[in-house]
């Protein structure tokens, strides 16, 4: 039986949500082996004036454990 393990993390990008997703799963994988998936949960974006500045993302990382 495998045992898959999900962490929540809050990535941001200046370039776009698809930029902070693999933000976040790069930032992950610094520490964490065997990343399965990653469910973006909430997008979010931070403006000044009438322009995006930050695009932020809550991701779910999935990854498996040795026994």
């Amino acid at each position: 039986m495998a045992i898959v393990k999900v962490i929540e993390v809050i990535s941001e990008s200046s370039v776009s949500w698809e930029d902070a997703a693999q933000n976040a799963v790069k930032e992950a994988a610094k520490t964490i082996k065997n990343i399965k998936s990653v469910y973006i949960k909430e997008f979010k974006a931070a403006v000044d004036g009438n322009e995006i500045t930050k695009y932020l993302v809550i991701a779910k990382i999935s990854f498996g454990v040795e026994n």
